[in-house]
């Protein structure tokens, strides 16, 4: 699972949407697909997410929440060494850094903010984390767990021009 920079969870849907599912699917009826991208397209777009900034203070606090995920790591809450067999590898902060890309670009943005990390750290965190026995016995998952450090790793202050 690590490997994969997303886990996306998808839930049943709804009656309507089932029963187009189901009318499309067995009528016999090819789908049409059509080209939306060229492969130049493709790659000029993902050129295009690397030039999104990462400032070096989002770098660390990328590394931060990963390092906190580990029960392990001297810096990682008591609840993560109570709740957590085992964190997240650095492969999860590339995901970060990259999910927080797209985001950003999406939002028409040149830079990764802070809310960016927010958005994509369940989906790529989730599966990198694995809760122990406390963790299930309290009814906690591992999307419970990353939203609690969500809250607890703090995002680090920037610091005040001081002028010449």
């Amino acid at each position: 699972l690590a490997r994969f920079m997303f886990n996306v969870k998808v839930d049943y849907p709804q009656l309507e949407e089932e029963e187009r599912i189901l009318t499309s699917t067995t009528s016999g009826e090819k789908a049409e697909v059509r080209k939306v991208l060229s492969a130049k397209s493709i790659l000029y777009l993902q050129k295009q997410i690397t030039q999104i900034e990462v400032a070096p203070l989002m770098i660390n606090y990328i590394a931060r929440l990963v390092r906190a995920t580990r029960p392990g790591d001297g810096a990682s809450p008591q609840f993560i060494k109570d709740l957590v067999d085992w964190g997240a590898g650095p492969r999860a902060g590339q995901y970060l850094i990259q999910g927080a890309r797209a985001v950003a670009a999406m939002d028409g943005r040149a830079a990764v903010s802070f809310d960016d990390v927010r958005h994509v750290a369940i989906p790529v965190l989730r599966h990198r984390l694995s809760v122990n026995f406390q963790a299930q016995a309290e009814g906690m998952a591992s999307e419970d767990i990353v939203t609690r450090l969500l809250a607890e790793v703090p995002e680090p202050s920037i610091p005040k021009y001081q002028g010449a």
